[in-house]
């Protein structure tokens, strides 16, 4: 379903009705008093490398988290990276380190997602929180994602040599099976072609030896679940990767049904009530049926969460802006730069709001809003971590029915780059305690 051109798209009106100037996290009520009871908030973004979209997202997140008692963040982040954080910020393992040290242990491209100034400040700031916290209340942070086939497995190999030396050996034969591919999981995927046998049956084993005795395994509280995720991950992993160079399965849609598992297993972990904090680029938690996905077959996060917990329970929010500049890669793997953010293309919802507003707003929709700019399908950003800034009329916009794809939506007119670890600000660092208030 094509983008509605600019010539017919500017003569939408726009119903100012519950739309808020934005200046700082007290300007957050509305959309706090739109969340009311629902237990998962997912939280979105139009780029992977904008600084705005890291602090608003922290803004809201730590209201939500003092103001509506949400448990956790989750993200779409490696599993075992981000564990590593929750063990962090709840003050159970890896003290000796700081937040800055364990976020540059983040090595996958593009490191910039996480290893950044940013998401240092928010970790800090979980960390203190959870000092005056019971056990029980202490918030945590975790990576839905299914990327991490080599860390899990050597995550799980380690664990088990000391935990349960019988699953230890279902993890060596998997590992064995990987060990041709040398931690590359395009050349695995291309064996594929020319292999009747997987690594399919080794992970699975192992996956069902783990279900089976995850129970069991120490007293840490989280230990039997760590355990389960990466032998989850182990099996999607495989299945994803065994199937990216083909045509017969979707692997996004494996990609975003496995992080709904992954976020389905953390509320039952964190017991009745749990509430969720998901952050996820607008692609994922802005949900797909209305977007031209839809005529492809894929299916997102938001869907699949609305579908299964109902709208009622679950509140999207999706950022866009007008122009700035962003941190993204020329190619897949290439170095970060910075790149600079165009004007939006005319007549989509992101220039649409610059021509009205020419200031960052927070704007609420519900199910009686019928304005008429969010209820046509109308272009909407959306940059990945491959950016090509003079390819925006070409691409870089999903058709979009903003009133439906989100219940939220945080414009901002004029965007900075995120800020990775190693880059200085006015030629000096940032000193860790950098709030990036709001």
């Amino acid at each position: 379903m094509a983008a509605k051109s600019y010539a017919s798209s500017r003569a939408l009106k726009l119903d100012r009705k519950n739309t808020f100037k934005l200046e700082s996290s007290k300007d957050l009520g509305p959309l706090l008093e739109r969340v009311g009871e629902a237990h998962y908030v997912l939280l979105g973004e139009a780029t992977h490398g904008t600084h705005e979209y890291y602090t608003w997202r922290t803004a809201i997140s730590k209201r939500l988290i003092k103001e509506k008692g949400f448990n956790f963040i989750a993200v779409e982040g490696d599993w075992p990276d981000c564990y590593k954080l929750n063990r962090y910020v709840k003050g159970y393992e890896h003290q000796d380190k700081t937040a800055h040290e364990l976020l540059e242990e983040f090595d996958r491209w593009p490191t910039w997602m996480w290893a950044n100034w940013e998401i240092v400040s928010l970790i800090n700031w979980l960390k203190e929180y959870n000092l005056s916290q019971p056990v029980d209340k202490k918030v945590g942070f975790y990576g839905l994602d299914v990327y991490s086939l080599w860390e899990s497995m050597d995550v799980l190999m380690d664990y088990l040599s000391l935990n349960d030396p019988k699953a230890a050996e279902y993890a060596a034969d998997a590992i064995r099976c990987f060990e041709p591919y040398q931690e590359d999981e395009h050349r695995y995927a291309r064996a594929q072609k020319f292999m009747d046998d997987s690594c399919q049956e080794h992970v699975i084993n192992l996956l069902s030896e783990v279900r089976r005795k995850a129970s069991n395994y120490s007293q840490d509280p989280e230990a039997a679940l760590n355990a389960r995720q990466n032998a989850e991950v182990a099996v999607n992993a495989e299945m994803y990767y065994r199937n990216m160079t083909g045509f017969d399965v979707n692997t996004w849609n494996l990609r975003d049904t496995h992080m709904v598992e992954t976020l389905n297993r953390l509320i039952q972990f964190h017991g009745t009530g749990a509430k969720a904090i998901v952050w996820e680029h607008n692609t994922h938690i802005g949900d797909a049926r209305y977007t031209d996905m839809v005529q492809t077959g894929d299916i997102n996060v938001g869907q699949l969460l609305r579908e299964q917990k109902g709208e009622d329970d679950t509140v999207l929010v999706g950022f866009g802006s007008y122009h700035g500049t962003v941190i993204a890669g020329d190619s897949w793997g290439a170095p970060m730069r910075k790149m600079i953010v165009p004007d939006a293309r005319p007549g989509s919802i992101e220039d649409l709001l610059h021509r009205e507003f020419l200031e960052n707003q927070l704007l609420i929709f519900d199910k009686n809003n019928r304005n008429e700019l969010f209820s046509k399908m109308v272009a909407h950003r959306a940059i990945g971590v491959v950016y090509n800034p003079d390819h925006e009329r070409y691409g870089n916009y999903v058709p979009t029915i903003l009133n439906r794809r989100y219940d939220a939506f945080i414009y901002i007119d004029e965007t900075k780059a995120l800020n990775p670890l190693h880059i200085r600000i006015d030629g000096h660092k940032i000193p860790e305690t950098y709030p990036f208030e709001y």
